[in-house]
């Protein structure tokens, strides 16, 4: 059993994870659901909607279980939805039935797991309060810190989809289903805005440090991290979409690719 599990693992992941926690923490007991899921009627895309599940019930915890243990109970939870995230991917792999339209659904159900999360979380701050919020702004304060950093990551997730568009001329995503990459900026400035990057990816990537912050009972340093890095980013794609389209003589549109026919997941 443990050398199949291996051997799913080894085969199934991806070949260049985001980071080395969804590779080495998350991915192999996502093995484990592959294991347990493949020879069943399971498909990727209802291992996706579990996940989502899962992330909606940890999401209700914890906004209603109050002191230290409720919070981390709801981290736990909330991370076994992200092995359950890491497990579809995993097992469609593993099937050979990998698609693009799989894809876009497991990217819609990321983002709508980001808004939750960040919402209850707002949520617990305001009902139960904590360290971490200043005397001056009050838990009402920090419930409307919470609206416009929804606001931010939700319009930050529609730009980013607007910029994956073939009309506003994004590249095809690579082979495993992810965005091109972009080049790497050069010279001084461009490592140090390559390391901010970097930072900001490991922030906002389904945030799997939530449960160091549980454990250490700091979600405020989540709250004000995501909220500011989610309100920069919005304001670097309205940027850059202000600058390619609303120039002198900007195209209004590009020519289009026939889309292909998307598949399972």
């Amino acid at each position: 059993m443990f050398a199949e599990i291996a051997g799913i693992y080894r085969a199934s992941k991806k070949k260049h994870d985001i980071n080395w926690f969804t590779e080495w923490i998350a991915r192999p007991p996502a093995a484990v659901v592959v294991w347990a899921f493949a020879k069943t009627p399971i498909t990727p895309n209802q291992v996706t909607f579990l996940s989502a599940i899962v992330c909606a019930v940890a999401c209700a915890m914890l906004t209603l279980l109050p002191g230290h243990l409720g919070l981390i109970m709801a981290a736990v939870l909330y991370e076994f939805s992200f092995v359950l995230d890491c497990a579809d991917g995993q097992l469609a792999r593993h099937r050979k039935i990998a698609s693009q339209l799989g894809h876009q659904l497991d990217f819609l159900m990321d983002e709508l797991k980001a808004m939750l999360v960040f919402g209850a979380v707002a949520v617990r701050l305001w009902r139960w309060g904590g360290p971490g919020i200043p005397a001056d702004l009050g838990a009402d304060g920090m419930l409307l810190v919470g609206i416009g950093g929804l606001f931010c990551l939700a319009s930050g997730i529609a730009l980013t989809s607007f910029m994956r568009r073939p009309e506003y001329g994004a590249k095809p995503p690579t082979e495993d289903g992810q965005p091109a990459v972009v080049g790497q900026r050069r010279g001084p400035l461009g490592m140090v805005l390559n390391a901010l990057e970097f930072a900001a990816r490991i922030v906002v990537h389904y945030p799997q440090y939530i449960w160091i912050c549980a454990l250490a009972n700091r979600m405020d340093i989540y709250f004000w991290a995501y909220a500011g890095v989610n309100a920069l980013y919005l304001l670097k794609s309205l940027a850059a979409i202000m600058l390619k389209l609303g120039r002198f003589g900007a195209p209004n549109v590009a020519p289009v690719a026939a889309p292909a026919v998307g598949g399972k997941s």
